[in-house]
């Protein structure tokens, strides 16, 4: 697979923290950054915000925030915890903002306060990555072959559910090592949305969320280690955001419905999907959960939002808060594929901009800025 040269799973860790210590960030305790300085409010933005959440987006926000500090003076100190940690520091207020790959509920944002709103900044597929040596270098899988793999009912390669989509393939008879995320998840909770809607033994088995109880395998922290796991483990299958896998030099399978319709993991066919999807007007959607289905669409798919709040109570911290989100969701978008995710289409961006502009703080509105920066 190709790709921007230079993201793996160990190097992602590195470069993340080195963004966050470097610029003096306080990690307090349970390794959640601190939010900091800009009280009193104040003209300018604050030149230093920290932000916690998704591993999924992480390379496309390390490369973002890079440019974005160049180009405005504005530092983000993006530590890569997890969905789950993410929602969490932001209902505490432990930083300026949170990155999600699975939405808030109603009690979270009500634990939350502020009015949060989920601003889309990217899409991306989450690929179900393999080890395997002799094989060939792309699997086709189904949904419900999937969905008994990680339910623990098919333990080997060659097992007949999986020969049979594979007929060419000489698949050894080893057991499945099977890795899957040991935190809280925004990526889990677009895979397992998608085993849910096809498979009617784990919807009412371990069901979807970004936090389940595994029937078997082993886990890892992050995509990161989820990645570096399948790598390090023969005859393993892991399920890790798509760019982890490009990056990495991951086989992913194709993922089908069992017709013939197998379809690979991509920007384009990731981008398929999410144009198949009905967004509502609050962009909480995991696409995934809808089954999206077509020539070329890849089920397996879903948005990464920021999770910001409409009333802040720091002007300073506010408005480098809107800055940052309007960047990614603007300039920022034409990164996003070379970087192996779907840039948001436009009437997500047209409501990522409503909730940007609805921000406000001591009485003042937060984004400043005119129209579209594109």
């Amino acid at each position: 697979m190709s790709g921007v040269a230079g993201w793996k799973p160990l190097a992602a860790a590195v470069v993340l923290s080195f963004a966050v210590i470097g610029c003096g960030n306080t990690v307090g305790e349970g390794g959640a950054p601190q939010a900091q300085g800009g009280k009193g409010g104040g003209a300018e933005a604050a030149q230093s915000i920290n932000a916690a959440g998704a591993s999924f987006p992480a390379p496309f926000y390390t490369a973002a925030f890079q440019e974005f500090a160049e180009e405005s003076g504005i530092q983000v100190n993006y530590q890569s915890i997890g969905s789950s940690g993410g929602r969490e520091q932001f209902i505490q207020k432990a930083v300026a903002f949170g990155a999600s790959d699975a939405p808030m509920d109603e009690e979270e944002e009500q634990q939350a306060g502020g009015g949060p709103r989920h601003i889309a900044t990217v899409g991306g597929a989450v690929c179900a990555a393999y080890n395997l040596e002799d094989a060939a270098d792309m699997l086709n899988l189904t949904g419900d072959v999937l969905a008994d793999i990680y339910l623990g009912n098919i333990t080997t390669w060659d097992d007949p559910a999986i020969a049979e989509l594979n007929p060419d393939v000489q698949l050894p008879s080893d057991e499945i090592a099977v890795v899957h995320r040991s935190d809280g998840s925004g990526t889990t909770e677009i895979f397992t949305s998608y085993l849910a809607a096809v498979n009617p033994a784990w919807e009412g088995g371990p069901g979807a969320g970004s936090e389940i109880r595994w029937p078997t395998g082993i886990g890892a922290d992050g995509n990161e280690g989820v990645a570096g796991q399948v790598q390090q483990t023969p005859n393993s299958i892991g399920y890790v955001a798509y760019e982890y896998a490009a990056e990495n030099d991951l086989n992913c399978a194709a993922i089908g419905e069992g017709s013939g319709n197998f379809v690979e993991p991509s920007v384009e066919t990731a981008e398929a999907a999410i144009a198949a999807a009905d967004i509502p007007e609050d962009l909480k959607v995991v696409v995934s959960s809808t089954n999206p289905q077509g020539e070329n669409v890849y089920p397996i798919t879903g948005f990464t939002w920021l999770l910001v709040r409409t009333q802040m109570e720091d002007l300073a911290e506010c408005k480098a808060v809107a800055e940052a989100a309007w960047y990614l969701t603007h300039d920022a978008q034409s990164r996003a594929a070379e970087l192996n995710y779907v840039p948001v289409p436009d009437n997500v961006v047209s409501r990522d901009e409503e909730f940007i502009r609805s921000m406000q703080a001591e009485g003042q509105p937060c984004y400043g800025g005119g129209g579209e920066t594109t």
